[in-house]
């Protein structure tokens, strides 16, 4: 019986998957564990494995594809000779693709969905506007993927998906919240300009072990976008605090790690363990100018233009020497972008510098076991060490070859540092 590989999903934001090698051409025979493909998705390449010894008999994507997720990438059969019908088993798959995921307990949908552009009836294929029927969907809000924008029934299932996640934290305010694993809760708060993707890396490691939440912060993603002046780590803390009773493993990176330290000064009961990734308590001069330019190149240019601008600032040398890691980094970027209007990203920004110093001589009052992880060329929030060195019993991991996006650029550190953390 033929065996499929699909597109697999790897992160609780990821919807997608764009092939970049295969490794195996069909007729040949692999081994259990053999690596067929490599795909790119998340800013980040996967090596994806045969599961057992097999003959890679067909393949679907060809390379620099992007296909949603579990879409059938090729087949495996026992034998070369087997009876094999390569398009028949494409609708078999189809067939048995799963749909959106079930929302999480407690999970809660607002009446008035997320704002997006509406768009004209011709921007809808006929399959997603069925589609968006049976979910219960209005698809002239969902943002489209497909040629010329067009939405896709992929776009519509990942809209609703979205949706199912978003949990009320506030009076008419939901934010998204991905889940994915079970166990302790880990929740995981994005920085500056990022969402819960800037994770990506640790999502998978994690879930092992713990239920991890992804929360994208007001007006990052499908979380609400309330009018207000700015929107504070205090504010974001108090939305943490709002998912639930249970104490919570707390990892926070840059401007996240603010939030992660307003919970664990606030409200040290609902804290088990602190992780502070890059963080600041005092934002510098550069910091400064990166996130003013950050906002007025997100209200002016398009998102390969920001993503080109911005990141140097977040990464070594050793990755933008690295042409193929960087033109990934810088797509991944790019795409992450489009999740964060510029408004929001001019309200975190405000947030950022009423926070900045507020909290710089209360760190010994921090009771959470806490990790700190700084990156040597960090060129944004120098100074992680005296952070952890101010903070009682903190212990400090220093990743030298990585930039500010050290999550993302050195994950398997970043990955063993937190296990052993919350292991602790």
């Amino acid at each position: 019986m033929p065996i499929a590989i699909a597109m697999p999903r790897l992160g609780m934001t990821m919807r997608e998957g764009r092939v970049v090698e295969w490794r195996a051409a069909p007729g040949e025979h692999v081994a259990q564990g053999q690596v067929v493909l490599v795909i790119e998705s998340e800013k980040a390449e996967v090596e994806i494995e045969a599961p057992v010894a097999a003959v890679l008999r067909h393949v679907y994507v060809g390379l620099d594809e992007t296909v949603p997720c579990a879409t059938l990438l090729a087949a495996l059969t026992e034998t070369p000779d087997e009876p094999f019908d390569a398009e028949a088993f494409r609708r078999e798959s189809q067939a048995a693709a799963p749909g959106p995921a079930p929302a999480p307990a407690g999970a809660g949908r607002s009446a008035a969905r997320p704002r997006t552009e509406r768009r004209g009836a011709a921007a809808v294929t006929p399959a997603a506007r069925r589609r968006a029927r049976d979910l219960g969907i209005d698809p002239l809000g969902v943002p489209g993927s497909g040629p010329g924008g067009r939405v896709t029934v992929e776009d519509v299932e990942a809209w609703a998906e979205g949706l199912a996640s978003r949990i009320e934290v506030a009076e008419g305010v939901f934010l998204e919240v991905p889940s994915q694993g079970e166990g302790d809760p880990v929740v995981l708060l994005p920085g500056f300009g990022a969402d819960v993707s800037a994770f990506a890396p640790q999502v998978p490691a994690l879930a092992k072990g713990y239920r991890v939440l992804g929360v994208n912060p007001r007006g990052v993603g499908l979380s609400d976008a309330p009018d207000a002046r700015r929107y504070e780590p205090a504010t974001a803390a108090a939305d943490v605090v709002a998912l639930g009773n249970t104490p919570l493993h707390v990892i926070g990176a840059s401007l996240g790690a603010a939030t992660a330290l307003e919970l664990a000064l606030e409200h040290p009961e609902r804290v088990r363990s602190l992780t502070l990734i890059t963080p600041f308590v005092r934002a510098g001069p550069r910091l400064l100018a990166v996130v003013d330019a950050w906002c007025r190149l997100a209200a002016e240019a398009d998102p390969d233009t920001l993503a080109h601008a911005i990141v140097p600032w977040m990464f070594s040398t050793a990755l933008l020497s690295d042409d193929v890691a960087r033109e990934r980094t810088l797509r991944g970027f790019a795409e992450m972008a489009t999740r964060i209007a510029a408004a929001s990203l001019a309200r975190w920004a405000e947030g950022l510098r009423a926070w900045s110093g507020t909290r710089e001589d209360q760190l010994d009052r921090v009771v959470a076991p806490t990790l700190v992880v700084t990156a040597g060329e960090d060129l944004l929030t120098p100074g992680g060490e005296a952070i952890a060195d101010a903070i009682p019993g903190a212990r400090c991991v220093a990743l030298q070859q990585a930039g500010h996006a050290v999550t993302l650029e050195a994950p398997a550190a970043v990955n063993e540092a937190i296990r052993e953390h919350l292991g602790e």
